[in-house]
């Protein structure tokens, strides 16, 4: 079935529809910066869930930085991981990725304190996390967060995106416990081919949108003290 969107929020809606169905245990929302985060925010809402980042850096080959060697994923500890073919194929270890690495986690580091500042990661152990992004294209850096997730000890883990492919569904499948997906055109051509409205997401914008479930949560551990 194949669905456009008005915008980024009106499929957040949509994703949040869909979700009110399903029996979440003690939910926490994960977004994938920045474009899934405008689509997160109407999910968290509506679940009443906290809202957090999964911060994903891709770890480039030498020479070719927008071919994927890698990702590394934010955690305690940090997780990381490679694409066996293309570190083959360039005769990598993970040793020769370490200081790619370095340089990534500091990039992680200062774009969780600018989005979120100084408020904790918030805990998913034995919660079901639901992953929200924009849509998948090809999987590569969602695949990466996806693994790196599963080490934190989630109750479920439930991958939330308005647009896939199927083939990139289906790689995806084993990695969590549940997907929810609204359209799967074929052929998949780009994500933003299905949006009315796709403009990039400024860092201001998603510093805007996570102020604002911030200022959300503050009102209702007011109302509730």
């Amino acid at each position: 079935m194949t669905k456009q969107f008005l915008d980024r929020n009106a499929a957040g809606e949509a994703l949040a529809q869909a979700l009110s169905t399903h029996d979440l245990v003690d939910p926490v929302v994960l977004a994938l910066p920045r474009g899934g985060i405008p689509v997160a925010l109407p999910v968290a809402k509506a679940l009443g869930a906290p809202l957090d980042l999964l911060l994903v850096r891709k770890l480039g080959a030498p020479g070719q930085p927008e071919l994927a060697a890698g990702a590394v994923v934010e955690g305690d500890p940090p997780q990381t991981v490679f694409n066996d073919h293309i570190m083959n194929a360039f005769g990598l270890t993970p040793d020769d990725m370490q200081p790619l690495i370095d340089e990534k986690l500091v990039q992680i580091a200062d774009r969780r304190k600018l989005y979120l500042g100084s408020r904790a990661q918030v805990p998913v152990a034995d919660r079901t996390a639901i992953v929200v992004d924009d849509g998948i294209a090809t999987g590569a850096t969602v695949r990466a967060a996806l693994k790196a997730l599963r080490a934190r000890n989630p109750r479920a883990i439930i991958l939330a995106v308005p647009i896939a492919p199927s083939d990139a569904l289906a790689e995806l499948k084993g990695l969590v416990d549940q997907v929810v997906c609204l359209s799967e055109p074929q052929p998949f051509f780009a994500v933003g081919a299905h949006y009315v409205r796709f403009n990039q997401v400024s860092d201001d914008e998603a510093v805007a949108l996570l102020a604002q479930v911030a200022s959300d949560t503050d009102l209702k551990k007011r109302g509730t003290s």
